[in-house]
């Protein structure tokens, strides 16, 4: 069945297409007569009003496109629902997607937000983007990284100094007493991973006698931390305390070290976690973590992106916030 428009509605209603357009955009211009006839061809022949098309002729979008690395990890999920709340404030909806760590769906996403002409676009960004973000932007469309600094200073970001986080996480663990620390997380591609990894590293390379030693997972998942946790079952040595890339893989950890191994925690493994996302004080152990300011990343991301949306010459924004060590039982706490 064909879609009713609004030329149909007029005829049925026996006024112009004008008059029309008024009553949903302007009603106050239209007698209260007319106004009612309109709306019983509105309802008798289902017309649903084309917002997109609208849009499209008024040449602003009231959408931002949102794509995070993997929407079933809750810091995403408060991630977005800061953007959401802050969009929301100003008459504006979220479209998210999800690229599950993949560029070829990272890339679908942007691809699809242009088609869209979306008033702009967060992204937590899997691989370079630099360009494809460039191309955005000469296009009309401004983009703002979330959760990741930005290289290009050209581009706007709203990240946390996850360099800091990881030195923070790991000093935490030295100052316990621990020597041979375990970084569990990857893919280190991933620049949050690389900057834990690095913040860790510093704070190791500061103690003498204290080692790190890397153990890579695939996604930051916790089937890939409970992969990770036999793997540190099955080591020669086991380490005396893992700073894990985030939550999930903590905690994927920690279950394979309590239940499948029976290592205490934190008595012979201590373990740190990273995003502090609600299930990390409910596990089995507690998990101490490094807390980031998750919906007020959203929420700063979207006031930006609609600031350089309206500016004539928009001048790209850094936006870094600092983290908070939270600690619980798996730490000692």
């Amino acid at each position: 069945m064909a879609s009713i428009g609004i030329r149909g509605v007029a005829e049925r209603a026996g006024v112009s297409v004008g008059t029309v357009s008024n009553a949903l955009n302007h009603p106050e211009k239209v007698s209260a007569a007319s106004l009612g006839r309109i709306r019983e061809a509105i309802a008798e022949l289902g017309y649903v009003r084309n917002d997109a098309a609208r849009m499209l002729r008024a040449g602003q979008s009231q959408t931002i496109g949102l794509v995070v690395l993997d929407v079933r990890n809750p810091f995403f999920t408060d991630l977005a629902r800061g953007a959401e709340d802050e969009a929301v404030r100003h008459g504006m909806s979220v479209i998210l997607g999800n690229s599950a760590e993949d560029s070829a769906r990272e890339a679908g996403y942007l691809d699809l937000f242009e088609e869209q002409r979306v008033r702009g676009v967060l992204i937590s960004p899997y691989g370079r983007i630099d360009e494809r973000l460039r191309l955005l932007r000469e296009r009309g469309i401004p983009a703002v990284l979330v959760d990741r600094a930005s290289s290009d200073r050209r581009v706007s970001s709203v990240s946390v100094d996850d360099v800091a986080g990881g030195r923070m996480a790991a000093a935490h663990l030295l100052q316990i007493g621990r020597r041979r620390i375990a970084f569990v997380g990857g893919p280190v591609g991933i620049r949050q991973v690389a900057d834990r990894l690095t913040g860790a590293r510093e704070a190791v390379a500061s103690i003498d006698g204290a080692t790190l030693e890397v153990v890579p997972t695939a996604a930051l998942t916790v089937t890939e931390g409970r992969r990770a946790g036999r793997a540190l079952l099955a080591s020669a040595r086991m380490p005396d305390a893992v700073l894990a890339a985030n939550d999930l893989v903590a905690l994927g950890v920690l279950e394979t070290l309590v239940v499948e191994g029976s290592v205490r925690v934190p008595g012979d493994v201590a373990l740190i976690g990273y995003d502090d996302i609600d299930v990390a004080s409910a596990a089995m152990v507690p998990l101490s973590s490094v807390r980031q300011p998750t919906e007020l990343i959203g929420r700063t991301a979207v006031g930006i992106l609609l600031e350089e949306a309206a500016a004539a010459q928009p001048r790209p924004r850094q936006v870094v916030f600092q983290p908070e060590l939270v600690v619980r039982a798996s730490s000692g706490g």
